[in-house]
């Protein structure tokens, strides 16, 4: 059974940082490529960034591009998401998700999550 769980979620002030971590007891998050996730209350899930299987390639939303680094480390089976100069909109629950197809942004484009972790900015 597949079970990818997050941590790293928490209270920062706005310019903090915070790093998020993704680990999964078998092998679905080393053999495939994977991604974060995150939902605001109110709002639908979006896309924030995912990287490829090898690492090589990574993709970023718009609105959190150099700011946001995501990496992997396949040794431990683990996708990290460091998040830096943190905004009070940056505020929602991070997924961590995997996906057995081509690296994607939508959350369709993914098969297994995780529960979710909380990150909260203060203004």
């Amino acid at each position: 059974q597949v079970q990818l769980v997050e941590s790293g979620g928490g209270l920062v002030q706005a310019g903090g940082s915070l790093r998020l971590s993704c680990v999964d007891s078998g092998r679905t998050l080393s053999n495939n490529d994977a991604g974060w996730f995150r939902q605001a209350p109110g709002k639908e899930r979006e896309f924030v960034a995912a990287i490829s299987r090898a690492g090589g390639l990574t993709l970023y939303a718009d609105s959190v591009k150099g700011r946001f680094t995501i990496s992997r480390d396949s040794a431990k089976s683990g996708v990290y998401l460091q998040m830096n100069s943190l905004k009070p909109e940056d505020t929602a629950v991070y997924y961590c998700a995997a996906t057995t197809l081509r690296v994607g942004v939508r959350p369709g484009d993914f098969q297994y999550w995780g529960q979710g972790t909380r990150v909260t900015v203060s203004s």
